[in-house]
């Protein structure tokens, strides 16, 4: 993929850096962003020039309908610097597509691709120094709408907000990960907006997730709203079991997000010659894989912690550990993922974008 550099663009660097006061060490993520962002608003139909000025909070009407309706959708990317200082974006198209996708669900309007992708570039090019070399290191990219139209009658509005924010991140650990298998709360349900990239989804998994903080675990993997037989994603990231020799994950469907990281898993699984069955993963198969210990692993997959293995889950009051296995599907994969993402490994796939 080749980015466009967008020249229509309006730019008031700041005047000076906060680059020097930041501990890049020690970042918490996506607590630190860097000194400026790109704005572009949506008015009368017409998207307006963007706008690249220093990074500052900004005034919104109080009856915005981003308050009142929950008209937000967002995307997750990463920027990554190599050895040589070149900086690169990971399958950028396809956060474009599903940005879109998800602006289309929410009764929002697409942001053209000039904006959203010519946009990031200029954006990257005024914070490269932001991105920092090393595996671990990279520049979280947090493109987001909103809508900025007022009023509280409920109907979409006619105002919208496009932004750009980036934030310095060190490698992504939570520690072990324990999961509660959902016996009563959704994440989505049929007809939904589980598979966009909506605010409120979020939002609605705060309190469920709440509940399974104080049992002791740390997510909880989704499970289907109609039986709760199917399981489906795993805290904010999509999720893989590995039974026997076999990954198995749900396929994406109205209550599943399209994961960019978990369709890289896929596909270099596959090349790994690493057999993987894409179809429901039923609950009972699960309990009965980890009782007759052909259950291997289970991790996440996303952007922030790319994969994230699990080390043990409960069900209806019984707790299954993981056994420790020394060939570790999940390790396995995220050394190779990150390898082509950070240039280290050549990038069979073109996956990875210049910037």
């Amino acid at each position: 993929m080749d980015i466009k550099t967008l020249e229509n663009i309006d730019i008031n660097l700041a005047s000076i850096s906060k680059i020097n006061e930041v501990d890049f060490e020690n970042l918490t993520f996506g607590n630190t962003f860097t000194d400026h962002m790109l704005i572009c608003d949506y008015e009368n139909g017409v998207w307006q020039k963007p706008v690249i000025q220093p990074y500052a909070p900004f005034t919104i009407d109080p009856s915005a309908k981003v308050f009142h309706y929950g008209q937000a959708i967002f995307e997750g990317m990463k920027a990554y610097k190599d050895e040589r200082d070149d900086v690169w974006l990971f399958r950028p198209d396809q956060n474009f597509e599903r940005f879109n996708k998800s602006a289309t669900r929410m009764a929002m309007p697409e942001v053209p691709e000039n904006v959203f992708m010519g946009g990031l570039k200029r954006l990257l090019e005024i914070e490269k120094n932001w991105v920092k070399k090393g595996n671990g290191n990279s520049l979280y990219i947090r493109p987001f709408m909103i809508a900025t139209g007022k009023g509280v009658v409920a109907a979409p509005a006619v105002f919208y907000r496009f932004m750009i924010i980036l934030s310095p991140a060190k490698s992504y650990y939570s520690g072990e990960v324990k999961v509660l298998i959902a016996e009563h709360f959704s994440r989505a349900a049929n007809g939904g907006i589980g598979a966009a990239k909506a605010a409120g989804n979020y939002s609605a998994q705060f309190y469920p997730t709440k509940l399974a903080n104080e049992k002791g675990y740390q997510q909880i993997i989704w499970t289907d709203d109609a039986t709760h037989t199917k399981l489906e994603e795993a805290g904010t990231m999509n999720v893989f079991f590995r039974i026997n020799d076999t990954l198995y994950t749900a396929p994406t469907s109205e209550r599943i997000l399209d994961g960019i990281t978990r369709k890289s898993i896929i596909e270099l699984a596959k090349r790994e010659n690493i057999n993987v069955d894409v179809r429901p993963v039923l609950v009972d198969e699960l309990i009965d894989a980890a009782k007759n210990g052909t259950l291997k692993e289970i991790f996440g997959a996303g952007t922030a912690a790319v994969i994230n293995p699990i080390v043990g889950f409960s069900y209806k009051e019984d707790y299954f550990e993981l056994p420790k296995i020394e060939k570790s599907f999940a390790l396995d994969l995220k050394e190779k993922l990150t390898n082509i993402q950070y240039k280290v490994a050549e990038d069979t796939f073109g996956w990875t974008v210049k910037i």
